[in-house]
């Protein structure tokens, strides 16, 4: 085996070694700070420094491999304190995270949106492939499709694949936008130009719809971005990250309540559905009636949601829906939001399922 010179890998919250070999380990920044060999006593080698005492967050200042170790100076502390020494031998026995293999980066918009050249498809070929594999697509429409034919005829591209459109209580095709006349139940956020955080579609429904369509027919004159972000992979980055986040938010139930003039629903149940045969996210900060958790374990929930929250918000994808512009996102994967507009924007939304329901 050809051997290659160590080196370094410096992240937020930890340090990934990659030995000669090729292999590696993560360590957390806090682990080798506890283990510094600096906080020994000079005759017993017993610590002297209590974990408690070292900052959560800390953070190194500059970190190397030097010869057979690694050096660390910290953020925060003495100029004139000596560095930090951690020999790879040592540090591959005591490895807790070998060969461990992080989450993927999050897909960017150059990722998600292609452009075609014609109106011929209204979706790129390898669409179901694409949906399946970042969540989302965006198909770019320099010709514009705005018609009210062109979102029929996008119906039938997809029902080709095996997805049949789900009608809801706002009816089969909802036009979004101010001055609806065309829907049912309109005396929710959708139908306004309010602002709107990342959610999910139908969380109070026992089995929301797991895809939806965004065409766009009208851009608004000012404001009305959209965006999208993927929630699978932040929690799969809280499952190797932070477990104790990761465990709250996928076993607190959360009560999804829907109630409008002429409809009413309620559901219960956690925010990520992480079983190992599916994954599914409910998130609807609109929808969440009066939590209802015992007393200890209220402040957990909070600190979880507003963790989760950041990641989605933090790694979300934000574009401009032109006209003619098309938006296909897993609901049951994908968290959605638009900002707030001025103007007659008109967005056409379309759900679907494997088969009719």
């Amino acid at each position: 085996m050809s051997l290659s010179k160590p080196r370094v890998v410096s992240h937020d919250r930890f340090a990934r070694i990659v030995f000669g070999d090729g292999r590696h380990a993560d360590f957390h920044w806090i682990w080798l700070r506890h283990e510094c060999a600096l906080d020994r006593h000079p005759s017993t080698g017993e610590r002297t420094l209590c974990s408690s005492r070292i900052a959560p967050d800390l953070r190194a200042h500059y970190a190397w491999i030097d010869g057979d170790a690694l050096h660390v100076r910290w953020a925060g502390e003495r100029a004139d304190r000596a560095a930090s020494r951690y020999p790879l031998g040592w540090l591959r026995e005591h490895a807790y995270a070998p060969d461990r293999d992080d989450v993927e980066p999050a897909r960017t918009l150059a990722e998600l949106e292609t452009t075609l050249a014609s109106d011929e498809a209204l979706l790129p070929p390898d669409w179901p492939e694409r949906l399946a594999r970042d969540g989302a697509l965006i198909a770019r429409h320099p010709t514009g499709i705005t018609g009210p034919e062109h979102t029929e005829r996008l119906i039938d591209q997809i029902a080709a694949e095996g997805l049949a459109v789900i009608t809801t209580h706002f009816g089969r095709i909802e036009d979004l936008r101010t001055d609806n006349t065309t829907n049912q139940n309109t005396d929710q956020l959708g139908y306004t130009d309010a602002p709107i955080d990342l959610h999910t579609d139908q969380p109070f429904l026992d089995a929301p719809p797991r895809y939806q369509l965004l065409h766009a027919i009208r851009p608004a004159d000012e404001g009305g971005e959209s965006l999208v972000s993927d929630a699978h992979r932040a929690a799969r980055w809280l499952a190797q990250h932070d477990v104790e986040t990761y465990r709250v938010l996928t076993t607190t139930p959360v009560r999804f309540h829907r109630k409008q003039k002429a409809f009413e629903r309620l559901f219960t149940g956690p925010i990520l559905d992480a079983r190992s045969d599916r994954f599914q996210v409910r998130l609807s900060p609109f929808t969440m009636a009066p939590h209802r958790l015992p007393f200890a374990e209220m402040d957990a929930w909070y600190r979880a949601y507003a963790r989760f929250v950041r990641l989605v918000e933090e790694s979300a994808v934000r574009t401009t829906l032109r006209a003619g512009d098309v938006l296909l996102y897993d609901n049951h994967r994908m968290l959605h939001a638009r900002t707030g507009f001025r103007g007659a924007r008109w967005v056409r939304g379309v759900y679907f399922d494997r088969g009719a329901r």
